[in-house]
């Protein structure tokens, strides 16, 4: 994806561009690039494509996220040919995470707490598809 500012501006708070917003333009990217596949393979390479993602904008290693694909060596394929396009994906993800994480702060709460919080939201927000899945 492509956006017209830096997972920095979004960081200091300077755009406003978050969770959901990212989920709803890689459903889109996922769309476009697949074209006339079933609902289904959609709906699984979006998840994958947003697991990797989490994973990663999270600060685990991507060998780490392919072995657990170890099953299915298409998968593992796909996941290494996807690395490096999937890699402005995974800086605009931490960032929006981070910006999450400072706003609890700012807003009073302790850092513990805040990353509570901020993982019990992206577990609220993740259980279904984006918004834009529907339409």
């Amino acid at each position: 994806m492509e956006w017209e500012f830096t997972p920095e501006q979004v960081v200091k708070a300077e755009v406003d561009y978050g969770f959901e917003n990212f989920r709803q333009d890689l459903y889109r990217e996922v769309v476009g690039n697949l074209g006339a596949s079933g609902a289904t393979e959609i709906e699984t390479t979006f998840s994958l494509l947003f697991d990797l993602c989490y994973w990663q904008a999270t600060g685990r290693p991507f060998d780490a996220f392919v072995a657990q694909h170890h099953h299915s060596p298409p998968v593992c394929e796909f996941l290494h040919g996807v690395k490096e396009a999937m890699a402005p994906n995974v800086a605009m993800l931490g960032a929006i995470l981070q910006r999450m994480l400072m706003t609890e702060v700012e807003n009073g709460a302790q850092l513990e707490d805040s990353l509570l919080s901020v993982d019990a939201s992206v577990r609220r927000m993740t259980t279904t598809l984006p918004a834009c899945a529907a339409s």
